[in-house]
């Protein structure tokens, strides 16, 4: 596998795809370099709707394709937004707004527990019986006062208290490793080694 088409049309978490890809020499192509439609995530689960979107792109550009379906859970909140986190606020999917309104949701409430949640998928053709599949999770907690610039969504408000930084002010090595999405893909890279060879691909 030499070239990989990201089904996304987040340009922050392709630049993190592509970061986290290019030790393993595979070359990156958004999808939209294909001018492949944004596929519907209709699903309750964050692995249907990834396994909709990297077949969304596969059949559209005839290579493989990795998607990958993430979102905040909230335990007061039952799980909420989970796979509507990019949709929380309405279907400008605004990042500021998508945060005003579960700090609304969060007002007077003591349990601040959350966990970001992350379903790689990863397609050989669309009509692959055996998809890649890898799920990481990132626990944490929900803050009142945005902290820090980086990352995006809602990772000003999440609060990692194993070392006291938000998602927005880890620096991008650090987030790599602790994040849902960076979890989900060391997971991801083992499984390719065992099928692909891939080799060194545990450096990544």
């Amino acid at each position: 596998m030499q070239k990989l088409v990201i089904a996304t049309g987040n340009q922050k978490k392709l630049k993190e795809f592509e970061r986290l890809l290019a030790p393993l020499g595979i070359e990156v192509l958004p999808q939209s370099a294909f001018n492949v439609p944004e596929a519907p995530e209709p699903h309750c689960t964050f692995l249907e709707n990834a396994l909709v979107k990297a077949r969304n792109a596969a059949r559209h550009t005839g290579l493989p394709a990795l998607a990958d379906d993430s979102g905040i859970c909230v335990h007061a909140l039952g799980g909420n937004p989970g796979v509507n986190s990019a949709y929380y606020a309405g279907s400008q999917k605004s990042d500021a707004d998508n945060n005003a309104k579960l700090m609304a949701d969060l007002r007077d409430v003591a349990d601040r527990g959350a966990h970001y949640t992350a379903v790689l998928a990863l397609v050989m053709r669309e009509d692959d019986p055996e998809p890649i599949i890898a799920e990481g999770r990132w626990y944490g907690e929900v803050i009142d006062t945005p902290r820090g610039n980086g990352g995006f969504g809602y990772d000003p408000y999440f609060l990692d208290p194993e070392i006291g930084l938000t998602g927005a002010e880890m620096p991008i090595d650090q987030k790599g490793t602790r994040s849902h999405r960076g979890r989900a893909f060391a997971k991801l890279v083992i499984e390719l080694t065992e099928r692909l060879g891939v080799h060194d691909a545990g450096r990544a």
